[in-house]
C-alpha cells in the first residue's frame, strides 16, 4: 500500500475533496485487507444516540469512516502537494519510497537486504 499511517495525504476525489484549496489530513489508522484508509477529519458520519445513563444528554456522534486508499495521494515534503509515491532499492539494499515528481526519499519501507544491495 502506497501510505501508511502518520502520513500526510491529500484527499482527490470524494465529498472531501475540496473545491479551492485540497484537502489535506493526516492518516490514523491503515486497512490493507480491505483496501481502505482511515483520515482525520474526512468522511465524516452522524450516529444519533438516544439519551442513556451513560450519555445523558443524547444527541449527535461523529466519526471518521473508512475511505478507500486510491483517493488519497501522499504528500510530498520537497513538492508541498499530493504525488504518486514509487518504490525503490537503496545502495545498501533497503527498500524506500519516493516521489514519482521529483525523485525526494518518502521513507524506508523495510531494512536491508544483502541480495538488493547494489554491487560496487
Amino acid at each position: 500500500m502506497h501510505v501508511r499511517r502518520d502520513d500526510m495525504v491529500e484527499v482527490i476525489t470524494g465529498d472531501d475533496k475540496g473545491a479551492k484549496a485540497p484537502k489535506i489530513a493526516k492518516v490514523l489508522r491503515v486497512l490493507p485487507s480491505e483496501n481502505k484508509v482511515l483520515v482525520e477529519g474526512v468522511n465524516r458520519v452522524y450516529k444519533h444516540v438516544r439519551p442513556s445513563r451513560n450519555n445523558m444528554q443524547g444527541g449527535r456522534l461523529a466519526r471518521e469512516m473508512p475511505i478507500d486508499a486510491s483517493n488519497v495521494l501522499k504528500v510530498c515534503d520537497r513538492c508541498g502537494r499530493g504525488v504518486r509515491v514509487g518504490f525503490r532499492f537503496d545502495r545498501d539494499g533497503a527498500k524506500e519510497r519516493y516521489c514519482k515528481q521529483c525523485g525526494a526519499s518518502l521513507g524506508t519501507v523495510s531494512p536491508p537486504r544483502a541480495s538488493h544491495a547494489k554491487k560496487k
